[in-house]
C-alpha cells in the first residue's frame, strides 16, 4: 500500500507539471486553448479520488492501520 500511495502521489505532481506546461505554453501564443491543462487537471482529481477511495477501503478491510498521534504524551 505505500508503494502504491507514493506512485500516486508521484502522478500527482506530474500531472500538475503538465498542467502547468500546457498553461504555459497556450499562454504565450495568441490561439485558442489545447484542453491540454483541463485533461491534465481531471486527471489528478481522477488520481486523487481513486487514492482516497483505496485508502479508506483498505482501512476497512483491516490492510492498514490508523496510527494516530498520542494524546496527553
Amino acid at each position: 500500500m505505500k508503494y502504491f500511495a507514493a506512485l500516486a502521489f508521484l502522478g500527482i505532481l506530474a500531472s500538475l507539471g503538465a498542467a502547468l506546461f500546457y498553461m504555459l505554453k497556450d499562454g504565450r501564443e495568441g490561439r485558442a486553448k489545447s484542453g491540454g491543462m483541463a485533461r491534465a487537471l481531471t486527471f489528478r482529481i481522477g488520481i486523487s479520488v481513486l487514492l482516497f477511495v483505496c485508502l479508506l477501503v483498505s482501512w476497512k478491510l483491516g490492510y492498514i492501520q490508523p496510527g494516530g498521534l498520542p494524546i496527553g504524551k
